[in-house]
């Protein structure tokens, strides 16, 4: 069986070896050491695909190429952290495989005209200020943490910033430290690392998640 193994943006090739990995071997597990298609049955994981706990994924926005794949993931939930409807193909493909979709949808950043100011010979570009609304990744952290949604893929647009967000904190409450948290947000979004986003991380309080059971493989030292 061919695998495509170009599923990361070029902004992140090199920086996320073992993400790259957990992806194949969960390709490798499903498809196992049976026949060769040549290349007939093409698996594609989506944009950024990481494995981020067990029965924990993170992606970018998932297109009808990558459902495949996605089968393979026996996925019984879908987080969606972007605002606008949810497509159709999508919605289809939810359905005839008999999986609930959760939307949260939070802004993405635009980059407008304001943020952009002339100094001498060069550009500076001010990074805008977007509201991460702290109850909705509140919300979304409540339907991570419960593993009867599970497996569960969390994603953006491109598995980057708003995933990235939401991730970090979740990792919080597995008690990772905070360069721990910015090093795994920064492998994803590599040169559009966000200050802001880091900043949100580093102050969401996670105090009135940690009721919660926590079942999972980092959740304890």
């Amino acid at each position: 069986m061919k695998l495509d193994r170009k599923n990361y943006d070029d902004d992140d090739d090199d920086d996320d070896d073992e993400a790259h990995e957990l992806c194949h071997a969960i390709i490798d597990r499903d498809v196992g050491n049976g026949d060769d298609c040549n290349g007939e049955d093409l698996f594609s994981p989506p944009l950024n695909f990481a494995m981020v706990d067990n029965g924990i994924f993170r992606s970018g926005f998932p297109d009808s190429a990558n459902f495949s794949f996605l089968q393979t993931l026996g996925l019984r939930s879908i987080i969606c952290l972007c605002p606008e409807p949810y497509p159709e193909t999508n919605m289809e493909f939810l359905k005839s495989n008999g999986i609930k979709l959760f939307q949260f949808g939070i802004e993405g950043y635009k980059l407008f005209s304001d943020h952009v100011f002339r100094s001498q010979n060069f550009y500076i570009f001010l990074e805008p200020f977007v509201n991460i609304p702290q109850d909705t990744i509140r919300e979304a952290l409540k339907v991570v943490l419960d593993v009867r949604n599970h497996p569960v893929l969390i994603h953006c647009k491109r598995g980057k910033h708003r995933t990235g967000c939401l991730v970090g904190c979740f990792r919080k409450l597995q008690r990772w430290c905070l360069t721990s948290v910015f090093d795994e947000y920064q492998r994803f979004a590599a040169a559009k690392a966000r200050v802001s986003d880091q900043r949100f991380m580093e102050l969401f309080d996670v105090s009135s998640l940690k009721h919660l059971p926590m079942s999972f493989s980092c959740s304890r030292r």
